[in-house]
């Protein structure tokens, strides 16, 4: 039922759109089921009038039996035909969420690299749950009725003519305070979207920081921001179930007074002989029935409003992630790492961090990068393992650009440590194998025993079972580092790129990442490190210095530390040498015994 169909074309269409057309059988079976289900729906007023009309002046047992028999069968038709039609259009949701999750997703967590976002990023995924809330809701099966909205007031016209205009003067009206509630509605509902992903940002930021928050005794500050945020969320979402509550009442007491109406104007029909008596009853049921599409539709715009608000925000973010063919497969890379003129501006800022970056190295080297802080480092490795996007420049791996590589292909073939270690909940081996499912066992304890992280694993309570937690909460700073460095070298990928890997380490650690680094090297693997303790550098045979952005010298690591560490001139039993930022200047001599003689 849901099948696309040969020849289906997706051209024009949006993701969702295209979800929704694969539908496009359930859906029209859906407007069949509704179709028959407003003429069942005529059961009531119709046995309301042979009772009054046919029954009570005969007084027949059997006609009133036989009667009773038809209207239950009739009400049991409509139940099953309810039934049915919810569980298809629950079933239209699971599968446009089955068919767009998957694209959510990558673009929720590829979005960080490309701009910086406000809220806490996970706003497409609620705005999935609200479309598929509201698909699988009412909400499509009122839209589903209002086109038989037409034949309820036609019958309407066959009790009496009076009737159905009454009915349609009726739709008339409560169609216009729909239309109002949702020009009323709109804007505040679009704001209070934009406040809930802000207070959900706050929050959750504060979760992670939990313990900073409790040293440094910033609970009640951030507190009171998060306070700040909500109020204004409050302010908005009460803005929205305010205005929308009005309409709502005014809706719900215009068709309790409607209702009464019908009661009397059928009355007066009756006293006048233009009707039976059974129309005083009939009529208010049936005008009540013909204005049951419109009060659905009104019991679900708010839904309506909310789905429609987050298909427009899903379609415009799902644009900037387009189908794309899958790039030729390329032999893995062996032998070159190539940076060309490379320049790089961070998602969401405009000002650049790296600028007319140029080195090469081969297989069998390793690249110390140094500089003082914010001088690009980190931004530079970004790029060259794929994260980001560079403003100007390519990263080539054996001659081909890095865009020529599908991601998950590419990935294979890097192995990263990142300055902030974040760990995934899963097991340790889970960790390690990056949650490949067809890991062997020999290949994770290869990658922890090349990290120098086998024998500490082994004293976990489960080993490599053990359970990490949220973020590795269940290790130490140096235990998650460690586990990140043997995820970095699982599968013996060509290029490992190391940003500060001995931060947290002590000085067994410092070892193991040494050996880490000439074991990739001895394989004829290229690793980069970044580093500002000097530890770091002991397995690597290049070095690039950086300052503000820029090379400051590249080429044989004795010969740019030569250039960066300076002889510092004192008098005798003094300090002797002064390290020098790449890129500085040495202090004169004479200015520094000037200084020193002060």
């Amino acid at each position: 039922m849901f099948g696309r169909g040969k020849g289906s074309d997706r051209s024009g269409r949006s993701e969702l759109a295209s979800a929704i057309h694969d539908c496009r059988r359930a859906l029209g079976a859906i407007v069949v089921f509704s179709g028959i289900m407003n003429i069942l729906t005529l059961t009531g007023p119709l046995f309301m009038l042979q009772i009054y009309d046919r029954v009570v002046p005969s007084q027949s047992i059997p006609t009133l039996i036989g009667l009773g028999v038809i209207t239950a069968l009739l009400y049991a038709s409509l139940g099953f035909l309810d039934q049915i039609r919810a569980r298809i259009l629950i079933r239209i949701g699971a599968y446009v969420d089955e068919v767009v999750h998957p694209k959510i997703f990558r673009a929720v967590v590829t979005l960080p690299l490309r701009n910086a976002l406000p809220g806490d990023g996970l706003q497409p995924l609620r705005d999935l749950d609200q479309i598929r809330s509201f698909i699988s809701g009412g909400g499509p099966a009122a839209f589903a009725d209002l086109p038989f909205l037409p034949f309820q007031i036609l019958i309407c016209f066959l009790i009496d003519p009076l009737i159905g205009y009454a009915v349609i003067v009726g739709a008339v009206i409560i169609f216009f305070l729909t239309m109002l509630t949702d020009v009323t509605v709109r804007k505040a509902s679009e704001d209070a979207s934009q406040r809930s992903s802000q207070r959900f940002a706050v929050i959750e930021s504060s979760r992670r920081n939990a313990e900073v928050l409790r040293a440094l005794g910033m609970g009640k500050r951030l507190a009171e921001r998060w306070g700040e945020v909500n109020r204004a969320y409050e302010e908005s979402h009460k803005t929205v179930m305010e205005r929308s509550g009005t309409y709502s009442g005014i809706s719900k007491v215009f068709r309790m007074m409607f209702q009464s109406a019908l009661l009397g104007l059928g009355a007066s029909l009756v006293i006048l002989n233009h009707a039976s008596f059974g129309v005083i009853i009939a009529a208010s049921i049936l005008g009540a029935r013909a204005l049951q599409p419109i009060e659905m539709l009104v019991a679900n715009w708010k839904g309506f409003i909310a789905s429609r608000q987050a298909w427009s925000r899903l379609n415009r973010l799902l644009a900037q992630f387009p189908e794309t063919e899958e790039p030729m497969p390329l032999p893995a890379p062996k032998t070159t790492l190539n940076v060309e003129n490379l320049a790089v501006v961070p998602p969401g800022s405009n000002r650049p961090s790296v600028v007319d970056v140029n080195f090469a190295l081969k297989g069998g080297n390793a690249l110390g990068v140094i500089g003082p802080s914010g001088a690009g480092k980190s931004s530079l490795v970004r790029v060259v393992i794929g994260a980001w996007g560079p403003a100007r420049g390519r990263i080539r791996l054996d001659g081909a650009a890095l865009e020529q590589w599908h991601p998950d292909t590419l990935g294979k073939h890097i192995g990263y440590l990142p300055q902030d270690v974040e760990l995934f909940s899963g097991t340790v081996a889970e960790n390690i194998a990056r949650f490949d499912p067809e890991a062997q066992p020999d290949k994770i304890v290869e990658a922890a025993k090349s990290a120098g992280v086998h024998d500490l694993i082994l004293h976990l309570p489960e080993g490599y079972s053990t359970q990490i937690g949220e973020g590795g909460s269940a290790l130490s700073a140096g235990q998650r580092q460690r586990v990140a460095l043997a995820r970095a070298l699982y599968g013996d990928p060509f290029l490992v790129v190391l940003d500060e890997p001995n931060s947290n380490l002590d000085a067994e650690g410092d070892a193991a990442l040494t050996q880490a680094i000439l074991s990739v090297r001895r394989r004829g693997g290229i690793a980069i490190v970044v580093a500002h303790r000097p530890s770091a550098l002991e397995g690597v045979d290049m070095a690039l210095a950086m300052v503000n952005g820029g090379m400051a010298a590249f080429g044989e690591k004795e010969e740019v530390l030569r250039k960066v560490l300076r002889p510092n001139v004192v008098p005798a039993g003094k300090p002797g040498p002064q390290v020098v930022q790449a890129g500085q200047a040495p202090q004169p001599q004479k200015g520094r015994e000037e200084a020193a003689a002060s």
